[in-house]
């Protein structure tokens, strides 16, 4: 299997604020030399004469933010220009709140008709304005104030329900089972943006908790969401950081801090200046120190989540189970410029409690090598492990507190890799979202017997709704006949051979409880879609099967490690 970079890429924004503060650092509060000026003027120059002696006006703006995202692509690949208008988005989804009337929305489509799109409720977040006034999931917008709601995108949608806190915005919704169009005006409140997507109990000791990104609120989170666990039984964790690509580097010391006993070292950063340089250590009694506990990582994992995955890791605190995560371990401060655009900007990196440096080498301003060489090491690490860690210099091999083996070179190698299916029909009908869009299809064609029958009956759902025969020769006609000509690369063409009605057959029983998930999260929103996957989830069943590992880790708790804790532990 090949990687395509351009679709696997995860960019430096999703990382946002991995050092976990808002420096506001500008300019003029940078020390420069005689020659780095001399550099400026030239610089200054060039752009003055392209702006009044060019055969045509240029636009300043858009040729200063060129001139910045060309400095940048001279450095290393995750130093990032931001916009204004993306920066505001971007502090938004970190701060864990905005303004708004507490909807999860998605556009439903009209393929011949693009102009009869039309936004569609899919849940209500608790006590938000919309709940609070009476919009319920599936309800359709189609007017905001005195506009139609009808044919906008998602961005033209959010942009108009989003506002200021206290002010009001007139939502006309349209409903199953009423003639006339109902009328709500909802007052924007802070709406939480949640960064625990699911935690429930897999059984009557196992609890599992995702986390899909650090924010601001993700250690409070973290901490509600397993005490009430610990309230129904909880005795061990799966800790799910799977495509989880950072955020807050403190949220995640936090969330360590609680699992690993005594005064360690978390994290610890190497820079330029000073004031880069730091170490991180737990601090507290923390709220799972003996628990046994499995955290699930992947190729997305990546940033603050492998600082979580490393130091549990290099402290044999909890087993690793997946595949090899991204490797991005730089720190990354954020600069203001004067219009409160962002240079977000590498100065420093990070390093495991056993030294190991998680970012993968890269060359500054290379940076296609980069991504081509990262999901070259990826693609080894997950399919030929043995061949990946044989291949591993001497220099580039740790040890844990406890004298395992762990690795450099880039990003977390699992204990347990857990192999991704490449059975070709499941690739084509899960890769490319066959099975996601025809539930959503189907939803939408019986969404009002559906609700009638099943509202309120969340629990039951997920073992008593029944994949009929004549639900599934739709999905089979569905995934059949969707186009399936490759639009890039021949790794497309190969994907698509064996979505037949006999290769479905041979994996209907998988696919009968992707469909059923999927359709619970059309009914009942994202979370219960994790409540329903759970059977057929391939690295949380095969952690499932090796607590016995996680509880001989967890054992190790209770005696010292043969060597004192300390960075750069190198065998």
């Amino acid at each position: 299997m090949s990687v395509s970079p351009k679709r696997f890429r995860i960019f430096p924004v999703a990382a946002l604020l991995l050092a976990g503060v808002l420096l506001g650092l500008t300019i003029s509060s940078v020390r420069i030399g005689e020659d780095t000026m001399a550099q400026l003027r030239k610089l200054e120059e060039a752009f003055l004469l392209i702006n009044k002696q060019y055969v045509e006006p240029v636009d300043a703006a858009t040729l200063a933010e060129e001139a910045i995202t060309s400095m940048l692509d001279e450095l290393d690949p995750h130093s990032v220009y931001v916009s204004a208008e993306d920066a505001q988005d971007m502090q938004e989804r970190f701060q864990g709140s905005f303004g708004g009337i507490g909807i999860w929305f998605e556009i439903s489509r009209n393929d011949e008709d693009l102009s009869d799109d039309t936004v569609r409720v899919m849940s209500v977040i608790g006590d938000g304005p919309s709940e609070r006034a009476g919009l319920m999931a599936g309800d359709r917008i189609i007017r905001i104030d005195d506009s139609t709601a009808v044919g906008l995108s998602e961005d033209e949608v959010t942009s108009k329900l989003k506002g200021e806190i206290g002010t009001q915005v007139e939502v006309t919704i349209q409903r199953h089972g009423t003639r006339a169009p109902l009328e709500f005006t909802l007052t924007r409140d802070a709406i939480p943006l949640y960064t625990v997507d699911a935690s429930y109990m897999v059984d009557t000791v196992t609890g599992y908790l995702r986390v899909s990104r650090f924010s601001q609120e993700t250690y409070n989170e973290f901490i509600e969401h397993v005490r009430a666990l610990k309230d129904e039984g909880m005795e061990r964790l799966v800790l799910d950081l799977r495509s989880n690509t950072g955020g807050y580097m403190s949220e995640a010391i936090k969330i360590v801090d609680e699992m690993v006993p005594g005064r360690k070292t978390v994290v610890y950063t190497r820079g330029r200046r000073p004031e880069t340089t730091s170490t991180y250590r737990t601090r507290r009694t923390g709220i799972l120190e003996k628990e046994p506990v499995i955290v699930l990582v992947n190729a997305y994992s990546a940033s603050a989540s492998e600082i979580v995955a490393g130091a549990l890791q290099d402290h044999d605190r909890a087993l690793i189970v997946g595949q090899r995560t991204f490797g991005k371990g730089l720190v990354q401060h954020q600069f203001s410029l004067p219009d409160q655009s962002i240079l977000q900007m590498t100065v420093a990196r990070y390093y495991t409690p056993s030294g190991r440096l998680i970012q993968t080498p890269y060359k500054d301003g290379d940076q296609e090598d980069y991504y081509e060489e990262k999901f070259s090491s990826l693609e080894q690490a997950t399919y030929r492990p043995g061949e990946y860690s044989d291949s591993i210099p001497d220099s580039l091999r740790f040890k844990t507190a406890h004298g395992r083996d762990v690795f450099g070179g880039g990003g977390i190698l699992p204990d347990y890799i857990v192999k991704p299916d490449t059975t070709p029909a499941l690739r084509a009908v899960l890769g490319r979202g066959f099975a996601r869009s025809f539930a959503r299809q189907w939803f939408r064609q019986n969404e009002q017997p559906v609700r009638e029958r099943w509202r309120d009956r969340e629990a039951e759902f997920a073992s008593a709704f029944d994949v009929s025969e004549e639900l599934w020769a739709a999905f089979v006609a569905h995934a059949t006949d969707t186009d399936d000509s490759p639009t890039e690369a021949s790794e497309e063409a190969d994907s698509t051979r064996g979505v037949t009605a006999d290769a479905l057959h041979t994996h209907r029983e998988t696919l009968e409880v992707y469909l059923r998930g999927r359709i619970a999260q059309e009914l009942f929103g994202y979370k219960a879609w994790y409540g329903v996957y759970k059977e057929i989830d391939p690295e949380l069943r095969a952690a499932l099967g090796l607590w016995g590992l996680a509880e001989g880790l967890a054992s190790w708790q209770e005696s010292p490690p043969p060597e004192t804790d300390r960075p750069a532990n190198r065998r």
